[in-house]
């Protein structure tokens, strides 16, 4: 008996700039955006968490808007602009998020955060000075296991102020 041949998946060819740099990845069509930043591009920032477009954990910002990278597929991204937990910091500093998340204990077993970093900076680029309210209801989709969320929107809200500082010793 003879085994018949499996079909090789095809790969795919893409360019798209990632934190701000530019590049060409060459990938299996199949694969989602999470797996080509994680497995492709060595970006593991970017979480595996439930695969479904439940809990947050892979979400980046696909062209400034917060994405679930789990159900994008990489294909879909060919000329796009792609921001991961990675690309936050502004040259050698954190972002006023990451500074306020590791001062205030807004993460702590750490796997959701980047999913809920990258959603936090696009609500205080939107908003700029969002309420409590504007908070829980953006990071709604960004489940958390370890800190009942409390120390999350605190952290948010420190950002806030952290980035009105950082504003006004420009």
């Amino acid at each position: 008996m003879t085994a018949t041949p499996q079909p090789q998946p095809s790969n795919a060819r893409i360019t798209l700039t990632v934190n701000g740099e530019e590049s060409e990845v060459l990938f299996a069509s199949y694969k989602t955006l999470l797996e080509v930043l994680r497995e492709d591009m060595n970006l593991p920032g970017t979480k595996h968490g439930c695969e479904l477009g439940e809990c947050g954990a892979c979400a980046v910002l696909l062209d400034g808007q917060p994405v679930l990278s789990c159900l994008v597929l990489g294909v879909e991204c060919d000329g796009r602009q792609v921001e991961t937990v990675e690309g936050l910091m502004e040259g050698n500093e954190l972002h006023p998020l990451q500074e306020a998340f590791a001062d205030l204990g807004g993460a702590q077993c750490g796997y959701c955060t980047p999913g809920i970093l990258v959603t936090a900076k696009h609500l205080l680029e939107e908003v700029g000075t969002p309420s409590r309210e504007q908070i829980r209801e953006v990071l709604a989709g960004n489940l958390c296991r370890c800190t009942g969320y409390l120390q999350i929107f605190e952290s948010v809200e420190e950002a806030v102020v952290r980035c009105g500082e950082r504003k006004a010793d420009s």
